[in-house]
């Protein structure tokens, strides 16, 4: 990768200066992904000077820690060098027209291009499955340093790269990017927690009750069951169940939930406030033997929002921005305060960077006595807060 030179991009990462350390990290680089024949090894230094070579992508990204900022410190050195790695090594089904069964450019069979035609698979979906994979191998990587460090920890992780004309934006965790176009907000992420997830944490302890250690239930009642309960025919939740049913308490439903608590009390097996993330290799359940990584998926989901179907404006923004924001502000107050920002402040050349510290600055609000409180008398946001405004307007003119 190379630095970023996209001269429309200002990041801002402040923490929210209430905690001893700030567990968020961020980065942003210019991402160089090589080309090259199959089976062609070309001299390094003249790819270095041809520029065609190379495919050029730009990535922003936010990771937010928790058991401390080591996990968070080496994805943020280390995620955009694996989606590099991954765009690299299917760089050939992403210049074609369509992508090919076989990199190799051999067609094996007669009916391999009309597979890639049915299935509707395009360049967008290779590069959707290289930053799932990147993470993949982030979590790997950040597992194997934590353990030889003997380093406890996780992080969520929130990236979005600009590539070949499409904004692809990959999250793990409880971080949030949203469009602010003139006319619209568009997300551009979803937050995993133990409730959103509820079901697929579920179904893991169905296919594989070991897990549990018989330490917990993995059926979700309105609140935790005491004694009392047994014999009582009470609401209940299994894995394949969108809607509420009433089960007959029994002695082994009264274990700790599986997921307990709602809302941002929710804690996976008590102990984690997301399902999805990196690292955490090491973490057990407080005085027991059970390991939470195997309910904590470390891949993302990635939405794509593709610019030749919209007309971009020139105070369109994209904002990432970790949980310590969005617990406080809603998309629209967020959009609200955007808009109103840079239509005051047109002709500032530092207006992105000042707009992502008046997000910051709103969210921890204002200290009154021991308490820190937001102007309308709600409290502030006592997590570390970190906010990319990253500009969408004339981003192919540098």
């Amino acid at each position: 990768s190379r630095h970023l030179t996209w001269s429309f991009h200002t990041p801002r990462v402040i923490n929210a200066e209430k905690s001893e350390f700030n567990e968020d990290q961020a980065a942003s680089c210019q991402i160089s992904i090589r080309r090259r024949e199959p089976g062609l090894e070309e001299d390094e230094e003249w790819l270095i000077l041809c520029s065609t070579q190379f495919l050029t992508g730009y990535y922003w990204a936010l990771f937010d820690g928790h058991g401390g900022p080591d996990a968070a410190i080496i994805a943020s050195n280390y995620l955009h060098y694996c989606i590099k790695q991954k765009l690299e090594e299917v760089v050939g089904g992403i210049t074609g027209a369509h992508p090919p069964m076989h990199l190799s450019g051999r067609c094996v069979c007669d009916s391999d291009p009309q597979f890639v035609e049915e299935k509707h698979i395009h360049a967008e979906d290779l590069v959707v499955g290289a930053l799932e994979n990147a993470f993949q191998e982030c979590d790997e990587v950040i597992g194997q340093e934590m353990e030889a460090t003997n380093q406890m920890g996780g992080c969520t992780a929130l990236a979005a790269l600009y590539f070949q004309g499409k904004l692809y934006v990959a999250n793990a965790g409880d971080s949030r990017a949203i469009l602010v176009l003139k006319e619209d907000i568009v997300p551009m992420s979803c937050e995993f927690t133990p409730e959103t997830e509820r079901q697929r944490i579920q179904q893991l302890a169905f296919l594989f009750p070991k897990l549990l250690d018989s330490e917990f239930t993995r059926f979700e009642f309105p609140r935790r069951l005491k004694g009392d309960d047994v014999g009582q025919k009470v609401l209940y939740r299994d894995y394949f169940m969108e809607g509420w049913g009433y089960k007959t308490v029994e002695k082994a439903d009264l274990k700790y939930p599986l997921v307990h608590g709602h809302g941002k009390q929710a804690r996976l097996l008590g102990t984690l406030a997301v399902s999805r993330g990196l690292g955490d290799h090491q973490l057990k359940v407080i005085d027991t033997n059970i390991e939470v990584k195997p309910f904590l998926s470390c891949i993302p989901k990635v939405n794509v929002f593709d610019f030749a179907l919209h007309d971009i404006k020139e105070d369109d923004v994209l904002i990432m921005a970790t949980d310590g924001l969005w617990d406080v502000l809603c998309d629209k107050e967020v959009a609200h305060m955007v808009r109103s920002f840079l239509a005051e402040n047109r002709t500032d050349p530092h207006r992105f960077s000042e707009l992502a510290k008046c997000l910051v600055y709103r969210a921890r609000g204002k200290k009154r006595g021991h308490q820190w409180m937001l102007d309308d008398s709600h409290e502030a946001s006592y997590d570390d807060v970190s906010v990319f405004v990253i500009p969408l307007h004339k981003r192919d003119e540098d």
